[in-house]
Parts: structure tokens; sequence; C-alpha cells
């Protein structure tokens, strides 16, 4: 049994396993109708159990798709259904449904909740999400990046606007897969000291550039992310917007980038904030690439955890 927590928590070989294993299995479903079961039924007879206690399309969707695909089913459960930590401990919670279900996937806020649920469950959790790191998305673009452009290796990408949760697991992802990453953003929003410690001590130059013109140069990838939550009060979403609006991903900045650079995000976006349409429907773009692939990389992970 093995958890999928973090990018950083687990081991290089097996994460360049499962990227392989997400392109063989993307590969045998060309030409076939998406709800159509895999020949491979790894998942038949299994349960999995989908958290969220932060709202979700992508993560959702393409969870419950994969499970199905592979023969398995899904209980959906939302905060408001389990209430996590309040009327009863994380802990025993995690036991429980460690008697019903074979894997659980659980999306949510604080860090600790999830390392909490790997600690007394006894069958394998995936992090979809926490306030600290997406691990799940940057193997998607990890993915993705390398259908269109080859090993990701030695590469340089750019990472623009907020150090958050996203930029933390690309952070992990360049040191275990070895890439460069320049961050572009404010000071305020710098990611955290020991996501970027991380990627240096495994041997990659991760960079903090200021002014946006120079930190895309050179570029093989740029990635950016929405610039506010769906959370944030509007006061808050002004600020944010003016203290970003440099680091826009636009035509004039991804003309910066060498001319084959890809661009990626995570989405949902918000258009002509963080990136102009141009852009994101534009050649460099393989967002719809990067959104599919979630569904395939996510299967490799479920396989991985139980082993099957």
């Amino acid at each position: 049994m093995n958890h999928f927590l973090d990018i950083h928590k687990t081991d290089p070989a097996d994460l360049r396993a499962m990227i392989d294993h997400a392109g063989r299995m993307k590969q045998a479903r060309l030409g076939r109708p998406k709800a159509s079961p895999d020949d491979d039924q790894p998942l038949a007879g299994r349960m999995v159990a989908l958290i969220f206690e932060k709202p979700s399309t992508r993560t959702r969707v393409s969870f419950d798709v994969g499970v199905r695909q592979m023969g398995g089913e899904t209980m959906v459960l939302s905060g408001s259904d389990m209430q996590l930590g309040h009327g009863e401990t994380i802990a025993d919670t995690a036991r429980v449904l460690s008697r019903y279900v074979d894997m659980i996937m659980i999306r949510t806020f604080d860090e600790t909740v999830l390392t909490e649920m790997a600690e007394y469950a006894d069958v394998p959790v995936i992090n979809g999400l926490t306030d600290r790191t997406h691990p799940c998305q940057i193997m998607a673009d990890v993915m993705t990046y390398e259908e269109h452009r080859g090993p990701i290796a030695g590469r340089k990408v750019v990472w623009t606007g907020d150090g958050n949760n996203v930029c933390a697991s690309f952070l992990h992802a360049a040191g275990q897969f070895g890439f460069d990453l320049t961050f572009t953003g404010p000071a305020q929003l710098d990611p955290e000291d020991e996501f970027v410690g991380f990627a240096r001590q495994q041997g990659s130059t991760i960079v903090i550039e200021r002014d946006a013109q120079r930190a895309v140069q050179e570029a093989d990838l740029v990635v950016a992310d929405t610039w506010v939550s769906m959370h944030d009060a509007q006061s808050a979403r002004e600020r944010r917007h003016n203290m970003l609006r440099p680091y826009q991903v636009n035509a004039a900045l991804m003309a910066q980038a060498k001319p084959d650079a890809l661009f990626m995000h995570c989405l949902p976006a918000h258009r002509e904030e963080e990136v102009t349409s141009e852009v994101m429907d534009g050649p460099h773009s393989v967002i719809w690439d990067e959104a599919e692939n979630r569904l395939h990389a996510q299967k490799a992970i479920m396989r991985w955890c139980l082993g099957v």
C-alpha cells in the first residue's frame, strides 16, 4: 500500500513509472467512447471514497471517471456530509472509512487533515489538493509537457504570479524530475523557502526574478494560475490584481520565451486577468491536453497506490 501525499515524498523512479504508465493508458483509449471501460479492470470490485472539503470540477470528474473506467465504484462525500475534525476526529474517520472503502482521495484546506488521514487509514490516501500543495495536477503537467516536447529534465519552467500550492508542487517536481524553475511575481507572494530549498537540494536551479520579461527569456514552459481565490473578499481581489498585473501572461510576454515554448494553466482561468484569451487559445497553449491528462495521470497514481 502506498499513499500519494506529495511529489517530494514519492521516489523519483515511482513518479517516472506513473508518468509512463499514464501515457500507455491514454494511448490504449484512443478512438474509444469516453465512457467505455478499459480492457484492463484493475479496480474491479473496489470502492474509492472521494472527499471534497473544497469544491472542484476537474478533480471530481477526473477521479470519478478514472475509477469507473478501471472498473471500480466511487462514493463522493462533501465536507458538509462528514464534518471532518468536528463531530468526529480525523483519525477516527480514517479508521472507519478504512473498513468500508479500498482507497481515499481527499481535497481539503489544511495539510494536517491530509497527513492525519494518511497516518490512521489502513488504505491508500491520495492528496487531491491542500492549501500547500497540488501534486496530482503537476503529474498531469509533466505528462503533458513530455507528450509535446519530450523529456522535461533540463528544461526551464517559468512560474508567473502567486507562489501558491500549485507552484509548490512544481518546485517539488523540479527536484524530482530534474528541471529548472524561475519564479516571477511580487515578493509578498514568493513560494515558501521550504519548497525552494528542496528543489535546490536536489540540484535544480531555482531563480527568483521580479521582472517578468527577463524571467521568461529562454523558457521552455510558462505557467500561470488564478490570482484570486473564490473565498477572497472584493477588496482583497482588487489589491491582488494591482500587485499581480505586471505578471499577466500575454502575447508580448510569451514572445520573450523560446519560439516553441508551451503555456499551461491548471484551470479554472480568469481570462484577461492572469492570462489573455489570445494566449489561452493560441499556438503555445496546451491547457486542454493538460486538463485531460488529469484523468490519465490520476489513473496511474491510483494503480500505483493499490499496486495494481
